[in-house]
């Protein structure tokens, strides 16, 4: 009997995220979902080829009703389908003001980054698929996110893969089907209240039916193609900013040598060093500091995170508020 194509998919894709990973243990983050199912399903079948242990992984955050009894399912069905080791953690998700869903990637990310220390792992896969790279594109694109949230996620960051973003949510779905493996829906995810479930029933559908087929390829592909260009601009600016950096902030003179397009990145990563949280700094507070770099408002800028900036005659500083 020949493979399944969707099966295949999935394994060469994780079979190519591998090849590009370290270390010997492989932690695959599962939410019982068709995507982490599939995912973790390849990372099973790929990982002992390659001398590598599997260790599933799967976040409770509460959210809920029966999220408990949910979790212990997905503990079992990971160790069914073969996972070398298996573990849970249950989190506490605070908004302070971020959004649910925001507050609640942060938290998954936090304890994922745990659990791979604990089982001396380098590698941790998410399953993040194509369609969930096309919906991020356009919220970036509807929020005027700027290039940066357009390039949309990342294939590769710390120790996090996103072996799937070529994979289509409906592929991992017949793959789970082709290797009759169960999986759930997630009733949030067909929750109006959230943008990205309306993104997702409502607003991708539409344009589909609007324009033609293949509009998540099309916004998919765009971030591929944008995200070399952001890196390539954040890696300049991260040299503009060491040569402008002093003490408490950045000499003006040498900030004003560099272009638009590097000033910009500079003062956000100044205001991050300060520590002003990514999470909570916008568009406006970086056009707010650039203002205040060119002397077109004086006084001083509140920043998140109790960060305050100022400009004096040669530089801008910050400091705690």
């Amino acid at each position: 009997m020949s493979l399944d194509p969707a099966v295949a998919a999935v394994r060469l894709a994780v079979r190519r995220s591998l090849g590009q990973a370290d270390g010997d243990v492989v932690v695959v983050a599962c939410s019982g979902g068709a995507d982490s199912l599939a995912l973790l399903a390849a990372a099973v079948f790929e990982c002992p080829r390659l001398g590598r242990r599997v260790v599933g992984a799967v976040v409770d955050h509460g959210l809920q009703d029966g999220s408990a009894d949910h979790t212990d399912r997905v503990v079992a069905q990971m160790a069914a389908l073969g996972a070398d080791e298996t573990l849970s953690a249950r989190v506490r998700v605070e908004g302070a003001g971020r959004g649910v869903e925001a507050a609640a990637r942060e938290a998954r990310y936090a304890v994922l980054e745990q659990v791979a220390e604990r089982v001396g792992s380098r590698t941790v896969l998410l399953g993040h698929t194509l369609d969930d790279q096309a919906e991020t594109v356009l919220l970036g694109l509807a929020r005027g996110s700027g290039g940066r949230s357009m390039a949309g996620m990342r294939a590769a960051f710390d120790i996090f893969r996103r072996p799937l973003l070529g994979v289509t949510r409906a592929q991992t779905e017949r793959a789970c089907a082709a290797e009759d493996i169960e999986f759930w829906r997630d009733p949030h995810n067909l929750d109006p209240r959230f943008t990205r479930a309306r993104v997702r029933h409502t607003v991708l559908p539409l344009l589909e039916r609007e324009l033609g087929p293949g509009v998540a390829e099309t916004l998919a592909r765009t971030a591929e193609q944008l995200r070399p260009d952001m890196e390539a601009l954040d890696d300049l600016a991260d040299l503009a900013f060491l040569e402008a950096r002093v003490d408490d902030g950045l000499d003006v003179s040498t900030l004003a040598e560099q272009p638009a397009a590097i000033r910009s990145r500079v003062v956000r990563l100044a205001a991050l060093a300060a520590g002003s949280p990514a999470s909570e700094l916008f568009h406006v507070h970086v056009t707010a500091l650039l203002a205040l770099v060119a002397g077109d408002v004086r006084g001083q800028v509140q920043l998140p995170g109790h960060v305050t900036a100022f400009r004096d005659r040669t530089h801008l500083g910050f400091r705690p508020t």
